[in-house]
């Protein structure tokens, strides 16, 4: 593999600095390279591509297009999207699609998401891989070939808004208080059309679409970037408030209190939810969601499903299993109805739908969901990860233990997982327990052998 791709092909999409490693001669290759993998050189089909509003995006749309154009592929754009638009858009068209997008990274970055038609993931070891081989061969050629495939835009966006209100659609007649923080990210663009129908009092903060992020990063699973939402959630008397990621496929919840919802018990509810409609349904959960969700889920006549933490991995068991819904406590939720794919709004859609049932709260709704406490994600830097799991795979030899994502240790009272990063040296560490002195000792006995201590 050229090593400039080697810099920016991850394990589920390609991400790096742009333009200093992200390039459009690096990002024309993966387009011809992307159409040459999905079939559509040749005149054989259409990809359809949409951007976030990252400065570098609109010329790496171009560079993109013209490498799928160079294969004799077709393009569609649909212009500024969330990832979520885009995965609807290859789903309702049965196109493949890339976005351009960094998601939650900081305003130097970009990169670029891909799927198959019908929005099937593709990830290192699904395509991407191969797509790298090829790009490869590409960048060595001398001369360019020209464009020939058409070019077309096309809106998704209305009849995406449409769908969203189809599958999860919040009932009338109480009227919510909700304040969205779009990050000046795509939940800018797409908040107010799927809002518009809606029995809501919208209060938007930070809808102006600026890639360089001027009021904080547009990365929720950062809690510091949630302080503006939660003082706005309390100054206003909201009934939630709303946190988007850049590319609006992640969503947090903020209950009326100003505290924030943990994405577990979201999954619990949304698993409770599908399990009313779709009695016995299967439901995936990552393992690193709280201990309360496979409970939740079994209690409602489900079946429990524990998939490592991946956007990929979980997408491909939810085709295996015929899942119905799918969470991670990251805060990406996976839909049966929605092409399989992960969609920030359609999370903030049934939160929306089971309060406009009630005429209580969101911590009062959430109550049933919250179970235990947790550490959240702890992040170390290490030499030697694997040594590391090993020591503490022997330090906890007579307790329950699995290697599915990392190690997982589990006790009467407690687990925790510790997994190795994809892209850094980082160990990274989740702790639940009964309660909090439970938690913080296990937690800190952890970190004691992780790092040294």
């Amino acid at each position: 593999m050229d090593p400039r791709l080697g810099q920016v092909v991850k394990a589920y999409d390609v991400r790096g600095r742009s333009p200093e490693e992200l390039d459009p001669v690096l990002t024309r290759a993966l387009g011809e390279a992307f159409a040459i993998e999905t079939g559509v050189d040749g005149g054989r089909g259409t990809v359809v591509i949409g951007h976030d509003m990252r400065d570098t995006s609109p010329l790496l749309v171009e560079a993109f297009s013209d490498g799928v154009r160079a294969q004799g592929g077709n393009v569609i754009s649909i212009g500024l999207a969330s990832t979520d638009l885009l995965y609807f858009a290859s789903g309702d068209f049965d196109l493949p699609g890339a976005m351009i997008t960094a998601s939650h990274n900081p305003a130097a970055y970009n990169g670029i998401k891909l799927c198959r038609a019908g929005a099937k993931p593709i990830g290192y070891d699904t395509g991407l891989s191969t797509i790298a081989e090829k790009a490869t061969e590409l960048l060595a050629r001398t001369e360019l070939p020209e464009p020939t495939g058409t070019y077309e835009e096309r809106d998704a966006l209305s009849r995406y808004a449409e769908y969203l209100h189809q599958i999860v659609p919040v009932p009338a007649g109480r009227r919510l208080k909700v304040v969205a923080d779009a990050g000046n990210g795509m939940a800018g663009h797409t908040v107010p059309s799927v809002f518009a129908s809606l029995d809501v009092e919208l209060t938007p903060m930070y809808f102006e679409l600026d890639g360089t992020f001027p009021n904080h990063d547009a990365n929720p699973l950062d809690h510091s970037t949630l302080v503006d939402l939660q003082a706005k959630v309390r100054e206003t008397g909201a009934d939630i408030g709303l946190a988007f990621d850049g590319d609006a496929d992640r969503c947090f919840v903020i209950d009326e209190r100003g505290d924030v919802v943990s994405p577990s018990a979201i999954t619990a509810l949304i698993a409770h939810r599908a399990l009313i409609t779709t009695p016995g349904a299967t439901i995936l959960h990552n393992v690193i969601t709280s201990k309360a969700v496979p409970e939740i889920i079994t209690e409602n006549g489900g079946t429990a499903v524990r998939t490592p933490v991946g956007h990929s991995l979980i997408k491909a068991e939810m085709a295996r299993t015929g899942a119905v819904f799918g969470g991670e406590h990251s805060g990406h939720f996976y839909f049966k109805d929605f092409f399989l794919a992960d969609s920030g709004m359609i999370a903030a859609l049934h939160v929306m739908a089971a309060l406009a049932e009630t005429d209580g709260t969101v911590s009062e709704l959430m109550e049933q969901y919250e179970r235990y406490v947790a550490s959240g994600e702890i992040n170390s830097t290490v030499s030697d990860g694997p040594a590391i799991l090993a020591e503490l795979t022997k330090t906890y030899a007579d307790l329950d233990q699995d290697t599915m994502d990392g190690l997982t240790v589990t006790a009467d009272t407690w687990w925790f997982n510790v997994r190795a990063s994809n892209t850094e040296p980082l160990l990274r560490l989740n702790v639940e327990g009964d309660d909090e002195a439970t938690m913080a000792r296990v937690r800190d006995d952890v970190l004691a052998v992780i790092r040294g201590d």
